[in-house]
């Protein structure tokens, strides 16, 4: 087939998007709803390189890899029996997974969906629940226990074992879910982490020490995945079904909330990602865990697009 100069352009465009998108705009064709395996009882997400999420399964742990550019997608790596919380990539091509209740933490490859390292980081009752990446580790919380686990990375090489770093100072543990959702400080120096309990929000340093945020007054009841652009952090408030766009200062003392948005697609949002101009929010329907049978209307997850809000 004979390939014009005009049509040669346009492809080499399109290649040019597909890797650099991430910084763009996404396409309206794309889906705003994309559709997970019934029964999968998604909760974590992460995206990229590229047009592509990752999607983890409290079910049994087992992540789904859609194209964001179609919605279709396909489990790419079989879970261990345990969940998969929180997600994150990073450019060498690796997944860093939240175990939940396991107790555990995974890096699997993103090509291949293989397990390169998994890491018991406690003994006992455990949620570990979510990640962020820095240049030299992956730092996860726990709902359970007041400690941050740190995979130290030195010049990306992964770690023999995982090392537990106690959380000290304003945050203190009771009754529930407590520290969830965490992101890095806009200042890059500490760490932002939300209880879910309480709704407090907390200014975590490298050492463990915490520092509660002043929110003027406001709470972040529910707080479960954080995403910050900038200055301004997204707070997915799961069972409010809203998504708070606070404006923060650059240490990441003091915020105000300055909207809170929603959707009539939000069923119970866990967690967040960004794309191009969307967020992308995996609905994990917390009050339905049914295991998973034949299909029917309580089984059927998703996730959903939206348009990035202002800050």
């Amino acid at each position: 087939m004979r390939i014009t100069r005009s049509k040669a352009i346009a492809l080499v465009l399109g290649l040019i998007f597909t890797m650099n998108s991430p910084a763009g705009a996404a396409p309206a064709a794309f889906p705003a709803t994309i559709r997970l395996p019934d029964g999968f009882q998604a909760e974590g997400i992460a995206t990229g390189p590229g047009p592509f999420a990752y999607f983890g399964s409290m079910a049994d742990g087992s992540v789904y890899r859609a194209d964001l550019r179609s919605g279709r997608g396909e489990v790419f790596s079989p879970g261990p029996g345990t969940p998969a919380l929180g997600l994150k990539t990073d450019r060498h091509g690796r997944l860093f997974v939240a175990g939940g209740t396991g107790g555990d933490v995974r890096v699997l490859d993103t090509r291949s969906g293989r397990t390169l390292a998994s890491y018991r980081v406690t003994t006992g009752p455990a949620f570990v629940n979510d990640v962020i990446l820095t240049e030299d580790a992956a730092w996860f919380t726990d709902s359970t226990n007041p400690v941050l686990y740190k995979l130290p990375l030195h010049a990306g090489r992964l770690p023999d074992a995982a090392v537990r770093i106690p959380l000290t100072g304003a945050l203190t543990y009771g009754e529930g879910f407590n520290a969830n959702g965490i992101t890095t400080t806009p200042d890059g120096r500490g760490f932002l982490v939300v209880q879910s309990n309480t709704g407090g929000l907390f200014r975590v340093e490298k050492s463990g020490v915490t520092h509660r945020v002043d929110l003027h007054g406001e709470s972040l009841l529910d707080g479960d995945g954080l995403l910050l652009r900038g200055r301004t952090l997204f707070a997915v408030q799961n069972r409010s079904n809203t998504v708070a766009v606070v404006r923060l200062n650059a240490a990441g003392t003091e915020g105000h909330v300055v909207r809170r948005v929603s959707d009539p697609r939000f069923d119970v949002p866990a967690t967040v990602a960004e794309f191009g101009s969307r967020l992308y929010l995996p609905n994990a329907r917390f009050r339905f865990t049914t295991p998973p049978t034949p299909p029917t209307p309580d089984l059927r997850y998703d996730a959903v697009a939206i348009p990035i809000p202002a800050g």
